[in-house]
C-alpha cells in the first residue's frame, strides 16, 4: 500500500484510491457506533460495507505484487545488490508514517477511554505490546493491535521480505552457470518459486485462518500481483494468463472465497488494463491523488473515525440522518488527515535512523500515557 515510484501510472493510483475509500467506509460501518444509529437509512448498502469491504484489501495485496516485482526484479532477475539493506529501507519507509499514525491513534484513546465504552477502543498498551507494534510483531506474538489494519503493515513487510528471499535465492543459482544462461536459469528459478509458493497458499495456507499473521496466508494474492507483471510484460501473456486461471480456478474449487475471487479479478484486470497504453494513460485527477496518499490515510484514518464516533457517541441525538452524516464527516476527515500525514512524513525522504527515533517516540509516549493513567486512577 505504501507509495512507490512505478505506482504513478494513473490506473494503479487509481485502483489504490478506490480500495482505500472501501476500507474507509467499511471501518466505518464495522466499528460503529454511528453506523448502528444510521443503519436504518441503508440497512443493504451499510450491512455490505460491513461484510465485503474488507475485500478491497485484496486489490492492494495484488498490487504491492506487482510493484514488488516492478521495483526488485523488472527484468525478471533481482536488480538489487543486497536484500538486507532493501528490507530495511522498506522497514523504513513503512514504519516512519506507521508510527506517527499510532500515537496519534493512542493519543486520542487516551483523550475518548474515560467517556466512550466502546470495544473499539484499544486497551492502555504496555512497553512490550509498543515495542512489539514499533516492531511489526505483534500479530505473530499475539499482542491485540492497537489500530485498524495495522495487521497489513507487518503483512506487507513479511511478503517483501520473502519475495526478496525468492529473488535471491534464484540469482544464486543462477550464478553458478553464469553468463545468459545462468540468467535464464535465475529467471525459471524465480518464476517457479513464486507459481510453487503461490499454490501452496491460495490451495492450502490460505485455507487455515490460523496462518493469518504468517505470509504465507497471504502470498496467493500477492503472487497474483507478480504473475499479472510478468504477463504484462511478455510478448506472450496467455502462459501467465492461463497460469493465473489455473491458481485461482482450483482454489475456488477447492474452498470457494470471496477473496480470492477479488484478487484473481483484480490481478485479470490488471493484465487488460496495462497492457493497453490508452486505458493506463488516463484516470480521474481526484482519485489518481488519493491513491498516491492511500497509505497514509489507511494509517490514520483509524483515530479519525475513533474520535468522530466518540464525539457523536456523546453529544449527538440519535437521530439516523446526523449520524449518517457523521460517518460522511468522518470519511471526509480521514482523507483530509491522510493527506496531513502524506505531505508532513510519508512524502519526505526516511530512513533507519529515523524510523526507530519514532519507534523511541512511540515507547516514551506509551510510558507517559501509562503514567498519567496510574496517577489519575
Amino acid at each position: 500500500m505504501a507509495t512507490a515510484p512505478m505506482s504513478r501510472t494513473p490506473f494503479l493510483d487509481m485502483a489504490k484510491g478506490l480500495a482505500c475509500a472501501v476500507i474507509v467506509a467499511h471501518h466505518l460501518a464495522f466499528y460503529g457506533p454511528m453506523s448502528d444509529i444510521a443503519q436504518p437509512l441503508a440497512p443493504a448498502l451499510i450491512a455490505w460495507l460491513y461484510d465485503y469491504g474488507r475485500m478491497a484489501v485484496q486489490v492492494f495485496l495484488v498490487l504491492a505484487g506487482y510493484l514488488a516485482a516492478a521495483s526488485l526484479a523488472p527484468q525478471g532477475v533481482a536488480r538489487y545488490d543486497s536484500a538486507w539493506q532493501q528490507a530495511l529501507r522498506r522497514y523504513a519507509r513503512l514504519v516512519t508514517p506507521y508510527l506517527v499514525a499510532l500515537l496519534v491513534t493512542l493519543a486520542v484513546a487516551a483523550l475518548v477511554r474515560a467517556w466512550f465504552a466502546h470495544d473499539s477502543v484499544p486497551g492502555e498498551p504496555d512497553g512490550l505490546q509498543l515495542l512489539a507494534h514499533g516492531l511489526l510483531l505483534h500479530g505473530v506474538l499475539g499482542y491485540e493491535s492497537l489500530s485498524a489494519g495495522v495487521w497489513y503493515v507487518a503483512i506487507d513487510l513479511q511478503l517483501f521480505c520473502c519475495a526478496l528471499l525468492i529473488w535471491s535465492a534464484a540469482r544464486a543459482v543462477g550464478r553458478r552457470r553464469g553468463g545468459v544462461q545462468g540468467a535464464q536459469h535465475a529467471l525459471r528459478a524465480a518464476q517457479a518459486l513464486v507459481v510453487a509458493g503461490a499454490a501452496a497458499s491460495l490451495w492450502g495456507f490460505n485455507r487455515d485462518a490460523a496462518w493469518d499473521n504468517w505470509a504465507l496466508y497471504f502470498w496467493g494474492a500477492y503472487a497474483l500481483g507478480i504473475v499479472a507483471y510478468w504477463a504484462v510484460q511478455s510478448a506472450r501473456p496467455l502462459g501467465w494468463l492461463l497460469t493465473l486461471g489455473l491458481l485461482v480456478g482450483v482454489a475456488l474449487w477447492l474452498d470457494p472465497r470471496t477473496r480470492i475471487a477479488v484478487a484473481g479479478a483484480t490481478a485479470l484486470l490488471l493484465v487488460g488494463v496495462m497492457r493497453s497504453p490508452l486505458l493506463r494513460s488516463g484516470g480521474w485527477a481526484p482519485l489518481v491523488q488519493l491513491g498516491q496518499r492511500s497509505y497514509s490515510v489507511f494509517l490514520i484514518h483509524f483515530a479519525v473515525c475513533l474520535l468522530v464516533n466518540a464525539v457523536a457517541s456523546r453529544w449527538w441525538p440519535p437521530v439516523p440522518a446526523l449520524h449518517a452524516a457523521g460517518m460522511v464527516l468522518a470519511w471526509g476527515l480521514s482523507l483530509a488527515a491522510g493527506q496531513l500525514l502524506y505531505a508532513g512524513v510519508e512524502s519526505r525522504s526516511t530512513d533507519l535512523r529515523s524510523a526507530l527515533r519514532w519507534l523511541a517516540g512511540l515507547l516514551l509516549t506509551g510510558g507517559l500515557l501509562e503514567a498519567y493513567a496510574l496517577a489519575t486512577a
